[in-house]
């Protein structure tokens, strides 16, 4: 049976409705896997894409017995395809394969609870908390105990981890904080291995077996970064990738390429190094302290010129420390380490590599040195030191599309109508791209840019990629209207002028709330949002009033309820029906100008003698727009308004590129017609179909 064929059967099986969007891409990925190719497709909201790539997908590992990983962009993506879409794909395609496909399910180390961790195989991470831990029969039952959150926590992941058939963080309900999980979990460099007297019993190593066995195994972009680094064995064998919200691979490998070095951090490796190997650690200790020192003289930002002299020579007085510790916690002939040692070791193992990437030179990385407070994350409480790769695209490329067939999808990846900036940014050269009927790449990218990556000339993979747009089955040019607001002025350093406060306000009363509102940082919502509680008697919620659950959640119940946020509202928020009909952009989501790692892309570009704005700062605003705008029509039967308050969408010359990357809306700089048609949408009774 075909592709196509296989699809509406599980439609069928399903429930579901023939959408032929979702028939054309089941039958390219099918093709891609079969010729091995990379394929990129960009499926609209309400295509069904899931769908279009599992069943190709488990019909490929089974017929061609070749394994195939699918990769989400979140653990909650990850989470719904392996507990819904694909248990139901693949018991419903079975009958028509020979055998019945294997699935299983693959996160990172820390993502299961440990065995050996629990019987008292490993110290606790924070000595202060042990009482609270429920290390001896009856401590909780203790009133400290009891009167702290976090031992409530810890104390509640035991009784689970003692009752759980996974370990996996996912089934304890109602979650822990990260700082409790860790009292029950290792990270992968932790763990004893097989020397583990509970090796047979161990949750992620069980996880492990199950996907080297699996046909599809579902995994995460966080494991794919892992991957790319080059870290072996993390994934097990595949000959085919998918990788779903493709959009966001780039910047989830960069963030998981990214290394941290501070004071904290090298004191907190001593005190483990002291505590469970009994290492004498006072050259470490100096080390972070001469570390705090430097970091305190240097000024917040990127070191473009490469790491400042005294803190070069800081950061190698950590690596020299810290190799001389590994020296010293090096077991003795015939002993094996326990837990403590082996936690101990790990980390000033981290320690040592990540100064040594930091001195390396030439230096593949942007460095710079962050103040910025990250509540609950160990070594945020002061001035700390990244770096980050310049470019992943040789990541990706080296390490997960090389020799495989690679698809990557999403709702958004075109940017101004061209697949070549995602293309790009993934390690595919724009030399390798296949252009054919049905595979239309709908124009060009963003003038100026360098062809291939930031670095002006990535390697060709060797293998044909392919651009798939198989379009929405929405209607976006009736159901939706983009309004910019032509006549305010281009935004300035101001929060909110008292213009666009009007202008929301009037759009705001047009709609009778129903608004979600994505603005470009914290303050501008909140500005935004006092000033309409102020004005209109609607609802008002703001980031940061609640968990981000919670808002979402109340403004979906009520439609005359608004919604303000940043950045975690412009993507994943779904919320379909009359309690979203207007989405308000104040700004053009450019990245902020101060961004160290985009900063140095853009440089690299122009000194490659592309365009920097357009390949860097442009893209990244195109994206940010078409997520956003995305967040309007979830639903055929959704209807609305898309309003941008900055006229630079029609006035600037990259702005017909940002429009370019936006749904097919229907267009208007008049104020009048959006608020006429909000006024409409509010006015029509609940149970009158659009």
């Amino acid at each position: 049976m075909d592709p196509a064929e296989l699809l509406d059967e599980a439609v069928h099986a399903l429930g579901g409705v023939r959408r032929e969007g979702q028939r054309r891409m089941a039958t390219a990925v099918a093709a891609a896997f079969e010729a091995g190719e990379h394929l990129l497709v960009q499926a609209g909201t309400g295509t069904g894409k899931s769908l279009a790539y599992l069943v190709p997908a488990v019909r490929h590992a089974v017929l061609a017995d070749e394994r195939v990983v699918v990769s989400t962009a979140t653990l909650a993506l990850q989470r719904q395809v392996i507990t819904r879409d694909l248990p139901l794909v693949a018991a419903a395609v079975a009958p028509h394969l020979p055998r019945a496909p294997q699935i299983a399910l693959l996160k990172g180390w820390h993502n299961y609870v440990c065995r050996h961790k629990l019987e008292g195989g490993y110290p606790a991470d924070e000595p202060a908390a042990l009482f609270d831990l429920g290390d001896v029969p009856g401590a909780a039952d203790h009133p400290q105990a009891q009167a702290s959150e976090l031992g409530r926590q810890v104390v509640a992941a035991r009784e689970w981890a003692q009752e759980t058939t996974t370990g996996d963080r996912d089934d304890l309900v109602p979650g822990v904080s990260d700082r409790a999980w860790r009292q029950v979990s290792l990270t992968a460099m932790e763990c004893l291995g097989q020397r583990c007297p509970l090796i047979d019993e161990c949750f992620p190593e069980a996880a492990r077996r199950r996907a080297h066995e699996a046909d599809v195994v579902v995994t995460n972009h966080a494991m794919l970064g892992i991957a790319a680094a080059g870290s072996a064995g993390v994934l097990p064998e595949h000959d085919v990738l998918v990788v779903d919200e493709a959009h966001e691979l780039a910047d989830r490998i960069t963030t998981q390429a990214t290394a941290e070095m501070s004071p904290a951090v090298v004191l907190h490796a001593a005190g483990l190094a002291r505590r469970f190997g009994g290492a004498d650690v006072e050259a470490l200790e100096g080390a972070g302290q001469a570390l705090a020192v430097e970091l305190g003289a240097v000024p917040e930002g990127r070191f473009a010129g490469g790491l400042p002299a005294g803190l070069g020579t800081a950061i190698a007085t950590v690596r020299d420390a810290a190799r001389a510790t590994l020296t010293a916690l090096r077991p003795a002939s015939g002993q094996v380490p326990d837990g403590g040692l082996t936690m101990a070791t790990s980390t000033v193992t981290v320690l040592h590599e990540v100064a040594e990437r930091m001195l390396a030179e030439p230096s593949p990385d942007v460095m710079w040195c962050s103040r910025d407070e990250r509540p609950g994350q160990r070594g945020s409480g002061g001035p700390r030191v990244l770096a980050a790769p310049l470019d992943v695209a040789g990541l990706v490329r080296g390490g997960l599309l090389a020799g495989r067939s690679a698809v990557l999808t999403s709702a958004t990846l075109t940017l101004g109508g061209s697949f070549t900036p995602l293309a790009i940014a993934v390690g595919l050269s724009a030399r390798d791209e296949v252009r054919e009927p049905g595979c239309d790449s709908r124009g060009a990218g963003p003038t100026g840019a360098a062809e291939d990556g930031p670095d002006g000339g990535a390697s060709p993979t060797g293998q044909p990629w392919r651009g798939l747009d198989v379009g929405s089955p929405f209607d976006h040019g009736r159901a939706g209207i983009l309004y910019v607001a032509r006549h305010l002025p281009p935004p300035g350093r101001e929060p909110a002028t008292e213009a666009q406060l009007d202008e929301i306000t009037a759009l705001v009363e047009a709609a009778g709330g129903a608004t979600l509102g994505l603005f470009s940082s914290r303050r501008a919502a909140e500005t935004a949002a006092v000033a309409m509680r102020e004005r209109l008697d609607v609802p008002v919620l703001c980031q940061g009033d609640d968990q981000l659950p919670t808002l979402v959640a109340r403004f979906a119940e009520d439609e005359s309820t608004c919604l303000f946020g940043t950045l975690s509202l412009w993507q994943g928020v779904d919320v379909p029906g009359r309690a979203c009909r207007l989405v308000l952009i104040d700004r053009i989501p450019f990245p902020r100008p101060d961004d160290p790692v985009r900063a140095a892309r853009t440089e690299a570009v122009e000194a490659a003698g592309g365009n920097g704005f357009m390949a860097v700062s442009a893209t990244h605003a195109a994206l940010m727009l078409a997520q956003g705008a995305g967040r309007l029509l979830r639903t055929d039967a959704d209807r609305g308004v898309v309003a941008v308050l900055d006229p630079r969408l029609v006035t600037a010359r990259y702005g017909e590129f940002l429009a370019r990357s936006l749904p097919p809306f229907w267009r208007t700089t008049d104020g009048g017609v959006a608020r006429a048609a909000l006024s409409r949408l509010a006015a029509r009774p609940p149970e009158v179909a659009p």
